[in-house]
């Protein structure tokens, strides 16, 4: 039965060698390991051998299994990349040939002009803060001269997380927080979402992007303000635009300003301001005696509306291709 063996495997190698296809394979597969192949075969008369011949025989009707199986699977990897390299090479590509180019997406509108005033100022030597999110009520409001019990608290409907937590209502926490960990010179801005609780029409929204900036130093004037957000307002709307100054009041701002820019003949509300309330400068541990400062916030939802002629706040929400194709 050992010479039987041997020449299993003689004609195993002989066959296997003229092998070339996928199908010729499987013919080859089903003669020598398939059910009532050649193998099976000499597996069934192994039962009638003697007890002492058994082991041995059995040992070698392993090894021929694994002998058989491996060329099956060698061969199988021969011609599979036998079929890939006939396809690579029908297939061939010219790439000196000149393809489309690939369509290129764009910035979103608040987030094109985010980053425009973003490099804006900071090619103007301010540094960016960035905060979080969630904000704590005394960052929100105390530290900003709006106590629990004065009525400018009434001027925003807050999102309380608990009685301590809120989701900011503006950026300008940031100030607060800047002012704590370095004394002045301090000329920062600070980008990001605040929360109020509003109404979704076409010049609101409950989530929406604020810009914050704030100089602190000695001498810091009015005039300074004034002189910066005009300057920023023609980089903005271009340099032949005008602005108007009206008196306001926000609480941690004394004395408070907001700016109109004309557009089309009318004057548009752009932006609040004023000089840092000498409360909130101490509160922050800087000397009001020394040290003066100015603040500025910007919606930049409403700016994108002006700068892209977005009449509808919701349309900059909607995922309309045609509308952001429009921002370079």
């Amino acid at each position: 039965m050992e010479k039987q063996i041997e020449q299993v495997l003689i004609d195993a190698k002989n066959e296997i060698a003229g092998v070339s296809d996928k199908q010729a394979l499987m013919q080859f597969s089903t003669e020598f390991l398939g059910k009532n192949g050649r193998l099976a075969g000499l597996m069934k008369q192994l039962r009638d051998l003697p007890i002492e011949q058994k082991r041995v025989v059995g040992e070698k009707l392993n090894m021929l299994r694994d002998d058989l199986g491996r060329m099956v699977k060698d061969k199988d990897a021969e011609i599979e990349q036998a079929l890939l390299n006939a396809k690579l090479s029908s297939e061939r590509v010219d790439v000196t040939i000149p393809v489309k180019p690939l369509p290129y997406g764009t910035l979103h509108p608040i987030e094109a002009l985010k980053k425009d005033l973003i490099d804006y100022f900071l090619a103007r030597g301010y540094e960016l803060k960035d905060g979080g999110d969630i904000e704590t009520d005394y960052y929100c409001f105390e530290a900003l001269n709006v106590p629990k019990e004065h009525p400018a608290r009434e001027m925003q409907d807050t999102f309380y997380i608990d009685s301590d937590t809120v989701l900011r209502t503006h950026t300008s926490a940031m100030q607060v927080r800047t002012m704590e960990s370095q004394q002045p010179p301090i000329k920062m801005i600070s980008t990001g979402n605040a929360y109020r609780i509003d109404e979704v029409d076409a010049t609101h929204s409950p989530i929406f992007n604020q810009l914050e900036i704030l100089v602190v130093d000695k001498n810091v004037t009015m005039a300074d303000l004034i002189g910066v957000l005009e300057d920023l307002i023609k980089h903005l709307l271009g340099e032949k635009t005008e602005i108007r100054v009206r008196p306001s009041y926000f609480p941690f701002t004394e004395p408070s300003i907001e700016v109109d820019a004309v557009k089309d003949g009318e004057y548009i509300e752009m932006l609040g301001a004023g000089m840092v309330h000498p409360k909130v400068l101490e509160m922050s541990g800087i000397d009001s005696k020394v040290y003066k400062g100015f603040a500025a916030g910007l919606g930049l939802d409403r700016l994108a509306m002006l700068k892209y002629g977005v009449t509808d706040l919701r349309e900059l929400y909607e995922n309309d291709v045609s509308l952001l194709k429009q921002v370079k």
